[in-house]
């Protein structure tokens, strides 16, 4: 079995963004700085420069090399953001206690049955690579459900492994463990600067706990190998925080070790209303944010083709799984541990495409927004070509 073997996925889509110079055409094979001759008037590609990209592969679809495998080692978590899709409610009394999924907590046993369940589909598919992504709640309320789980991925073959967490309980020492396990990156959120941060993502005890990321962050920096990204929610509530924010996270740590990433909140239907719109400020303020990051040594992710998640574009889990602590599959991170969006368990299987009708959902299916669609592409794709700008000014595009 071969990491490099060829596996044929959906065609991934082609995207054309007008930029200040012409057109940006983002492919699955790559990327390329169309000219306006090339170019329909309506932003399609002329057919000899469509078969110029053809001919250069960038309509390719590259083959998936990697099993893809999230795993919740946690659902609960010591935060209680207003936003998140695992809340069933708002808090209420007001506070920041909202209402949760159900508790589940990896153990040394179910670790064995997500692996053995693993073990077989990158079997099926050919697969002999792994990608793995510690999950939760936070997945750092149980740490030794991570350090397990990674020590024992490995046996499976190549691995690369990350974590999503808030941040707040990374020690030196816990990053140090996990790292040394084989945990290659973290992705840690934050919302704006430090007193908009501090009255979103607040602890469900009470308090702030900006400064405690960032130091933690820091210190792992110095101990680690560790890689970060720095997701950057922006909402109504902090959106004129985060030129701030980004000055201090460049102050404050190595940005040579850092991504940064800037993304609107989508309410997922639980009472938390982000009240901003894609107005045509809200662009500029977008491009604006990644330029500065750029020039502080933070990479920015180059925009890309519309390209299918491996765990929620097939419904039969062929080239990725979602699996809560509990063992219970999902068909993205969004609906793991919800009642009523089980998908099969890892010691059953998948259930069938009739059974998992109406359960089997993609990533953000569930956010809500103010606006239509189409207003929302127009945003995100005069972001983008704002991004790809840069990234081309400064010789980054990769």
């Amino acid at each position: 079995m071969s990491g490099t073997q060829s596996v044929a996925v959906p065609a991934a889509g082609a995207r054309m963004i007008r930029a200040d110079r012409g057109w940006w055409f983002l492919g699955a094979g790559g990327y390329a700085l169309m000219r306006p001759g090339q170019v329909e008037p309506d932003g399609t590609l002329r057919p000899s420069a469509e078969r110029y990209l053809r001919d250069a592969g960038l309509y390719d679809v590259r083959p998936y090399t990697s099993y893809s495998l999230t795993v919740l080692t946690s659902t609960d978590c010591n935060l209680g953001c207003g936003y998140c899709f695992q809340n069933t409610a708002q808090d209420p009394k007001g506070g920041s206690r909202p209402p949760r999924i159900s508790h589940a907590r990896l153990t040394p046993e179910a670790v064995g049955q997500v692996l053995d369940f693993t073990r077989e589909r990158m079997d099926a598919a050919g697969l002999d690579r792994l990608s793995l992504l510690l999950f939760g709640g936070e997945p750092l309320l149980n740490p030794r459900g991570c350090r397990d789980l990674l020590t024992r991925a490995g046996e499976l073959g190549a691995l690369t492994a990350s974590m999503t967490s808030n941040g707040t309980l990374l020690t030196p020492l816990i990053a140090k463990e996990l790292n040394a396990a084989g945990l290659g990156s973290v992705q840690v959120t934050f919302d704006g600067d430090r007193a908009d941060h501090d009255s979103i993502r607040v602890k469900r005890s009470g308090g702030g706990t900006f400064d405690v990321i960032v130091a933690n962050i820091a210190r792992a920096i110095e101990k680690t190998s560790l890689r970060w990204m720095l997701r950057v929610n922006v909402s109504h509530l902090n959106r004129h925080g985060v030129d701030d924010l980004v000055e201090h996270l460049g102050a404050r740590l190595d940005p040579a070790r850092c991504g940064i990433h800037f993304a609107r909140v989508g309410d997922v239907g639980v009472g938390y209303a982000n009240n901003l719109l894609h107005e045509d400020g809200l662009v500029e303020d977008f491009v604006r944010w990644h330029a500065r990051a750029l020039e502080l040594g933070f990479t920015v992710a180059r925009p890309r083709a519309h390209v299918p998640c491996q765990a929620c574009s097939f419904t039969d889990g062929r080239y990725g799984a979602v699996i809560n602590a509990d063992g219970v599959l999902a068909s993205c991170w969004e609906t793991a541990g919800k009642p009523g969006m089980e998908v099969g368990t890892v010691t059953d299987g998948y259930l069938t495409a009739e059974q998992t009708e109406g359960r089997w959902v993609s990533c953000h299916d569930h956010y809500r927004y103010d606006e239509e669609a189409a207003v929302r592409a127009v945003f995100q794709d005069r972001v983008d070509a704002g991004v790809l700008d840069c990234l081309d000014a400064v010789g980054r595009l990769g």
